[in-house]
Formats: C-alpha cells, structure tokens, sequence
C-alpha cells in the first residue's frame, strides 16, 4: 500500500491531520479510492482540498476542518435545508453534515446531467471528487478571458436553470466557483447548495445570479437581474 509521502509536511505547515482525519484517509486509501496525496489545491477556513493520484489519474480530495470557528455561520446555513431540520448544533455534527450534504448535492447534480465534478467516495469529514482538468484544475472563471462572453453567460445560466430544475440552487456561485474546461463551465463547491422548497432558496437564487451578472459586466453584458431570474424559476 502506498504510504503518504507528504503527510508530516502538511500536518506540520497546516494543521491538517487530526487523528480522526489520519483514520479516514487510511481506510479511503486502503479502499483503493486514492494512491497518494501530491500537493494542497487550497487551504480555507472551512476546508482544505488536495490533489492526488489513483492509478494514472488524478482526483480532488476536500479534506473539512473538524477543528474551525466557522461553526456558528455553517449552522446558519445549513439548519434551513429541510434535510437537515433536526441536526443538533453540535460542532461534530455539523461538519459531518456539511460534507454529507456536499456528497448528496453533486449525487443529484450528476443525475440531471449537470457539468459538475462526479462525487467518487465520502467518508465522515473527507470527500473525494473527480478532477476537472487533465493533470490540474481548469482555470477559474476569475482567471479566464472568454472569447465569446455572451456565449460563456448563456451556457452558465442553462447550468443554473438544470440545477433549479434538480431541484437545486447553489448558494455560493461567482467567478471562483465556476470552473472552465473543454470550452465548458463546470459548477464546483456544492456545500452550501440547497433545495428549492428551502425558505431562502429564491434569495440565495438572486445572490448567485448578481454575482454572474456584476463579473460579465466587464464584458458589456448587462442582462436584467429580474428577468433572469424569471427565465430561470418560471416565476
């Protein structure tokens, strides 16, 4: 079994591997659900994500924080989703939670065809995904110059009206969280998504379309928030 070539650095640099996350990464690598962590993608308050190798492949690993202050603010969110109604606010919990409402969220995505990473393996506070890119991420939509803006708008926007049609809304959608690979853009981090029957489904709707619309403005696109909103929900 391959052994972790980089895990007292990670743990020394950034505080990473508990002992509870050490045991879930063991029984996911022994599962033969990865080979080896390579390198660290992003480290967050909430989450720290990681590259790694399965065979000739490459896959993201989202590793949650089981020790962080965003406790409180992730309780918020997510004790509104209907799933989720009788979670206790206990810090254990809701990280579990967390990472489990991720799982099941990119779980629908993918059965209404959505451009998203496939969900691969969960176990407690670790999350394994597919890579979208070859060898590393596609570039964030921040990062990407479209040659045809219009275009790019329109095909995120189809993505957002499936993920509504799914029953879905992201919650958390701008320019860092939309990927571009192949031509094509890809929604990721899921974590914050929730069903549309949630109270603040539609607020959180508009949030992520203002912020698609305030980034394509730069490019002389400037559709009508209403509108888009009403095109997307058929309300």
């Amino acid at each position: 079994m391959t052994t972790f070539t980089y895990q007292e650095r990670f743990k020394t640099l950034h505080g990473v591997f508990d002992e509870f996350t050490n045991r879930n990464l063991f029984e996911l690598q022994s599962h033969h659900h990865f080979d080896e962590l390579i390198s660290p993608l992003f480290i967050g308050k909430e989450s720290n994500v990681f590259l790694a190798s399965k065979g000739p492949h490459k896959v993201i690993i989202k590793i949650y924080r089981m020790q962080n202050r965003e406790f409180k603010r992730m309780f918020q969110y997510i004790k509104q989703d209907p799933r989720y109604e009788n979670l206790k606010n206990k810090n254990r919990d809701i990280i579990l939670a967390w990472t489990q409402r991720e799982y099941k969220n990119l779980l629908r995505a993918q059965k209404y065809k959505l451009n998203t990473p496939q969900p691969l393996a969960i176990k407690n506070n670790i999350l394994i995904i597919s890579l979208i890119g070859t060898d590393k991420p596609a570039p964030k939509l921040k990062d990407f110059t479209p040659s045809n803006p219009q275009k790019l708008f329109q095909d995120i926007i189809t993505q957002v009206k499936k993920l509504y049609h799914a029953e879905l809304v992201h919650g958390d959608l701008s320019s860092f969280n939309i990927l571009i690979h192949a031509h094509q853009p890809y929604l990721i981090d899921f974590s914050q998504s929730t069903l549309t029957k949630t109270p603040n489904s539609e607020e959180l709707l508009k949030r992520d379309l203002n912020n698609l619309l305030q980034f394509f403005k730069k490019f002389s696109i400037k559709p009508d928030l209403a509108k888009t909103f009403k095109e997307i929900t058929k309300k």
